[in-house]
């Protein structure tokens, strides 16, 4: 199990090339990737999309590169001439028209967006991008492992509020037996006590225990209830992500309970199933932390 929740971090230095990389992540219903990058790496943004989308399955992931250069190898400069001169001529006539002073340093206008170009040659390129997915790799294992841990810390809370679920659901299973034997007793009684009679109509008093029976009977949703804590344990023992899962499991639990806490005729079962309930309402939460 892994929770959706994480933190990796990498930094690679190859010939006088850096490159680090920051990967955090918060929950998601589903796989949403941000990358903030310089522009000299935009176009491996999708490589690394697919390398990331490969290992995380779901939650918002954030993550933040920096990359700084310091080697001359594999660099062309290139200045957009005609977009520098356009520059200058429309600032000499603001300059003339506002009245201020016109000079203009060549070092200010190659600041200007779009004249000066780092252009990386294909060969260079090449390597940047392995490189690039190295410190990649090695920042999602870095995040996966962190995501990992808190995911045992999350299975051994669920596995304990399970525990809770398991133990009611077993408790109302003992308080529901018995309970239309207690009701033909009593029913025969009251019959008795009321008409004064020595002897019941038994064809009647089948047919209201039959409509009793169909009315406060449990077992079929205590079965199903069951069925849902078995599955819930083992998804808890897969690998693959199971957040989604798991939030059906919950709400197919919640349905029976509530199903369980609507037939009841006894006190002890009603308490007992608005506790399952809360646990489940507390299970539902966490379970918003897993992949």
């Amino acid at each position: 199990m892994k929770s959706m929740t994480g933190f990796g971090r990498s930094k690679l230095e190859v010939n006088s090339r850096e490159y680090i990389v920051e990967i955090k992540s918060v929950n998601h219903k589903y796989s949403d990737i941000s990358i903030k990058m310089p522009r000299t790496l935009s176009s491996y943004e999708e490589n690394i999309k697919k390398i990331i989308s490969g290992k995380v399955s779901r939650g918002k992931i954030d993550v933040f590169i920096t990359y700084n250069n310091y080697s001359e190898e594999g660099k062309n400069i290139i200045i957009n001439k005609e977009l520098a001169k356009n520059y200058i001529t429309q600032l000499s006539e603001l300059a003339e028209e506002t009245g201020i002073n016109n000079r203009i340093s060549p070092t200010e206008v190659i600041k200007l967006p779009d004249v000066m170009q780092l252009k990386i040659e294909d060969d260079e390129s090449e390597i940047i991008c392995k490189e690039l997915e190295t410190c990649v790799n090695e920042a999602i294992d870095n995040f996966t492992q962190m995501r990992e841990t808190e995911g045992k810390k999350i299975k051994q809370d669920l596995e304990q509020r399970l525990n809770k679920v398991e133990t009611n659901v077993e408790t109302i299973f003992a308080n529901s037996t018995g309970l239309i034997e207690d009701y033909v007793v009593k029913l025969r009684e009251r019959i008795k006590e009321i008409l004064d009679v020595p002897a019941v109509d038994e064809t009647r008093l089948a047919q209201e225990i039959v409509i009793y029976a169909d009315k406060c009977s449990i077992e079929e949703e205590l079965t199903r209830l069951r069925s849902h804590v078995s599955q819930f344990r083992n998804l808890l023992e897969t690998k693959e992500p199971i957040g989604k899962k798991l939030d059906f499991l919950v709400q197919e639990m919640n349905r029976e309970t509530n199903t369980i806490a609507s037939k009841s005729v006894k006190l002890e079962i009603t308490n007992l199933a608005i506790d399952v309930k809360t646990v489940l309402e507390d299970i539902r939460e966490q379970i918003q932390n897993v992949e």
